[in-house]
């Protein structure tokens, strides 16, 4: 006589479905990990850098600064726009002007009288290498310029700043965040799903976020 013995069919789909889960949890979280690996290394290389810039007063990150006066044409200029195109053309700078604005004519105190400001326009130009601001107070003959030239860690902290760089750099940068979100999630998700420990989960993350909140109370 043969002895049949019968498995249940129900608990297998359930194993299956959980396994294909975590291998397309693993798969994501190593697709959103390699997407952000090379800027995810420049972010964190620079952002060690402006974190310690005050307190441990590294010398890497330099400006070379230099200051002039250009003489403005006889014609002049009616508006900011004007002066703007101008001074790229003589400058020979390759962007146009990243900012204008025109603080209007008032008046101010002086040595205890009164004495009419006349209209000050600002010119910036940004690129992530250096930067050139300019001052213009209208009725002068001239207009000053102030230039600063970044080294190599000053670059690449202004690429972590996004100073002076376009909207292509912006959205891509905005694809490292929310990869860096979505590897946060997965990364508690596997956790979840490969380990009871659900103690260390909240030990770990919770600890940081009180430190955080500890260091930040003490620093206001």
């Amino acid at each position: 006589m043969s002895i049949i013995l019968k498995t249940s069919p129900v608990a297998k789909p359930a194993l299956l479905n959980r396994g294909a889960f975590l291998r397309w949890l693993r798969k994501t979280h190593g697709i959103l990990g390699l997407w952000g690996a090379g800027l995810g290394l420049l972010f964190g290389t620079t952002g060690i850098l402006l974190n310690h810039r005050s307190v441990m007063k590294l010398p890497l990150a330099q400006y070379e600064k230099s200051n002039i006066e250009l003489q403005l044409p006889s014609a002049g200029f009616s508006d900011p726009k004007q002066l703007s195109q101008w001074l790229q053309g003589e400058l020979h700078l390759t962007k146009p002007a990243s900012k204008m604005e025109a603080e209007p004519s008032k008046k101010v105190t002086w040595n205890g009288l009164q004495v009419q400001q006349p209209t000050l326009w600002k010119v910036d130009f940004h690129t992530a290498q250096y930067s050139v601001t300019t001052e213009y107070w209208v009725g002068n003959q001239f207009v000053s310029v102030k230039r600063q030239e970044a080294n190599v860690f000053a670059f690449l902290s202004r690429l972590h700043k996004g100073v002076g760089m376009n909207n292509g750099w912006i959205l891509l940068v905005d694809s490292l965040a929310g990869a860096l979100i979505l590897l946060c999630m997965t990364g508690v998700l596997l956790w979840t799903k490969m380990r009871n420990s659900r103690l260390m989960l909240v030990g770990l993350s919770g600890g940081s976020i009180l430190l955080a909140i500890i260091f930040v109370i003490q620093s206001s």
